[in-house]
């Protein structure tokens, strides 16, 4: 008896799909249509895991700083502060001001968890995490820091930093988040860019004057967490009298929205 076989004049799709030969062969990893499914994996597992992780503050800062250094010191603290209130830290699971959060609300007993992401140079994702998450692209845990988070603390740092702060800044100003405090720690290092949004950016209409109030300076951690607090409260307040409202849903998020943006610019 002899097995009867398909004529091979026409591979089917599921034929392709099944064959074996060539073995090793790796090349499909390095298609566009492989590279969706890779951010489709990544955006489902961060969803996955970061769901039940209640309030959360993202902070940012330097990955240089050292534990002898003033703003290692301040967001060490911040972190503990916000454990204590039951509050998740996140950061980008890096050393500097990221492994400094971390570790403060780890000691504290609270959460804190670290998103990192592959570079050049190796770097790890800080021991001070207790979940840690790794993201091949960064537009992915950009997505997860905005998200997850109810706010951002943004120490001194550099270009990652920066783009952090610019990134969050437009979020809030063209309405994709709200409720949503932008606290600059450090006013040292920060005024001199205040200056310049000032003038020439504003000066010159790049900005409305409003702008300048997306964001707030300090350099007192008490200070950045009653602001925190004031906003969970108004966010929290805004949520009930949605849930509330006798004129719809629709209706109720429309008036916090223009509450929202009728509010006078913080000092």
């Amino acid at each position: 008896m002899t097995q009867e076989k398909r004529p091979h004049d026409r591979a089917t799709e599921d034929r392709k799909l099944l064959r074996t030969a060539p073995y090793a062969d790796a090349a499909f990893r390095d298609s566009d249509a492989w590279r969706a499914l890779r951010i489709m994996g990544e955006f489902v597992e961060g969803f996955d895991s970061l769901a039940e992780l209640g309030p959360a503050v993202t902070i940012f800062g330097s990955a240089r700083v050292t534990p002898r250094d003033r703003v290692y010191k301040a967001a060490e603290q911040l972190g503990a502060k916000l454990a204590h209130k039951g509050i998740t830290v996140i950061t980008g699971g890096g050393p500097g001001v990221m492994e400094a959060a971390n570790k403060g609300a780890m000691q504290a007993g609270g959460v804190s968890v670290g998103l990192g992401v592959e570079l050049p140079h190796e770097q790890s994702v800080n021991e001070w995490c207790t979940l840690a998450l790794n993201f091949r692209y960064f537009f992915v845990r950009k997505t997860m820091f905005v998200k997850y988070a109810q706010g951002f603390v943004i120490y001194p740092g550099g270009f990652g930093t920066f783009d952090e702060l610019f990134e969050s800044l437009t979020l809030v100003q063209t309405g994709k988040i709200d409720h949503f405090p932008v606290i600059l720690f450090g006013k040292s290092y920060w005024e001199p860019l205040v200056r310049w949004l000032e003038k020439p950016v504003a000066q010159q209409h790049m900005i409305a004057p409003g702008d300048l109030g997306l964001f707030r300076l300090t350099d007192d951690n008490d200070e950045v967490m009653a602001w925190l607090e004031q906003s969970f409260a108004e966010a929290k307040a805004d949520q009930v009298a949605i849930a509330n409202s006798p004129r719809g849903e629709e209706h109720a998020e429309a008036e916090a929205e223009k509450r929202e943006q009728g509010q006078s610019s913080p000092e």
